[in-house]
């Protein structure tokens, strides 16, 4: 089995990214020996987007990996992304993949990132094994989340994914297939340790090095593809919250202890169903997520997504939601029930919109995303402001143009 091309499974670099790309090539394309004549396969995706919303009360944002978000005025941050993929055929069974994009992210540059780099090794057809940095795979198609050619959405249904703000691991994997039926089973488990960085407010998260690992089983069957998965992640340091306890917590050391969340455990549960072929594509994805800890909410989410393809445009339709479980902590001091409602959600969100595949390889998409959500909602919006002056209602107008090459 051969690394998957990404244009099967689906801005403009800067002079620091060329840079990059270059000693990437170069380093790939060094053959074994003088008479090697190794396959080299170089791809690329992107998405040039606009959005804006209908309220300056809070800021959105596509997930969690954006430290700030987009208010009424049009913005290209939330949804833009270049990326590059390289593929070194080494041997028959060995292979490398890198991937690299440039996108906002969690310290508001636009810095290329090493997305993955990988050695995908695979004895026989039925065993695949990867070794590197890999995209986490946590919830269906959440390792392609910003090959926004790869969704029939501008974006991935938020209310579903913004409770998994981890991109990629260092680690490994192993993947099983084996015929059943008149279908394909795949079995599949990873382990690995966190390299990334969350942003809360004006502060950041430091997850690098949080033990994650997670199983999950596939079936294929013609235009069928189920997915159950389980996953979880250790945190590796407490929310950098101290500076807020030190200044209004009546006691600083008991709130640290009861909002710790180094070495707690997040699960996360999840079942998928897509179906894509003639003219139609449906998707329907359910998730739990069991926060092992007392500063973060749990939550369950899930979202129905229904499109039909009419020539090259195809409309669509969907219905989001997502709502966490509050914890009841009265009698606890009012900085700390403050922090905990950070991470409140209940909303649903109303998804209208079209993907107009004008070209080969070239897709433009308008979207409407109406949230209708609880004024308690605020996660995970940005600069969310005092209570009361938020609604909880929003609409959100898109449009991309994705494309791969």
């Amino acid at each position: 089995m051969s690394p998957t091309p990404l244009n099967e499974r689906l801005s403009r670099p800067g002079a620091a990214w060329r840079g990059f790309l270059v000693g990437l090539l170069a380093l790939l394309a060094q053959p074994a020996s003088a008479e090697a004549d190794l396959p080299f396969n170089l791809q690329g995706f992107g998405t040039l987007g606009l959005a804006r919303t209908t309220s300056d009360q809070v800021e959105f944002v596509r997930d969690l990996s954006q430290p700030s978000g987009i208010r009424k005025d049009w913005d290209g941050r939330a949804d833009s992304v270049f990326g590059l993929q390289a593929t070194w055929q080494i041997a028959p069974q060995l292979s490398a993949v890198v991937q690299g994009k440039v996108k906002y992210h969690y310290d508001r540059s636009y810095d290329p990132q090493l997305a993955w780099a990988f050695l995908k090794y695979e004895p026989t057809p039925e065993w695949s094994l990867r070794l590197g940095r890999l995209g986490t795979e946590f919830f269906m198609m959440a390792d392609s989340r910003w090959v926004g050619y790869s969704f029939l959405t501008v974006r991935p249904p938020g209310d579903y994914f913004w409770y998994l703000p981890f991109y990629s691991i260092h680690g490994g994997d192993a993947a099983y297939s084996v015929p059943l039926g008149d279908g394909l089973v795949r079995l599949k488990a990873f382990y690995g340790e966190s390299n990334g960085r969350v942003p809360l407010a004006d502060r950041q998260w430091d997850v690098e090095g949080s033990p994650m690992s997670g199983v999950s089983v596939d079936y294929y069957r013609g235009g069928w593809h189920l997915r159950a998965s389980y996953a979880n992640i250790r945190a590796s340091n407490d929310l950098p919250i101290a500076g807020l306890l030190q200044a209004y917590s009546p006691d600083p050391a008991a709130s640290a202890a009861f909002l710790a969340t180094r070495n707690q455990r997040t699960d996360y549960y999840s079942l998928g169903v897509v179906y894509d072929q003639g003219p139609w594509q449906v998707q329907f994805m359910l998730n739990r997520i069991e926060q092992g800890n007392n500063a973060l909410e749990s939550s369950e989410g899930g979202y129905l997504l229904a499109g039909y393809r009419i020539g090259t445009v195809t409309p669509y339709l969907g219905y989001s939601w997502v709502h966490s479980r509050a914890n009841n902590h009265d009698g606890r001091p009012l900085i700390e029930q403050r922090i905990i409602a950070d991470s409140h959600s209940d909303q649903t969100t109303g998804i209208v919109g079209a993907r107009w595949d004008f070209a080969s390889n070239l897709a433009l998409k308008a979207q409407w995303d109406a949230i209708r959500g609880d004024a308690s909602s605020i996660f995970p919006y940005r600069s969310e402001p005092a209570s009361g002056r938020w609604s909880g209602r929003m609409d959100v107008y898109s449009v991309t143009l994705d494309f791969i090459f």
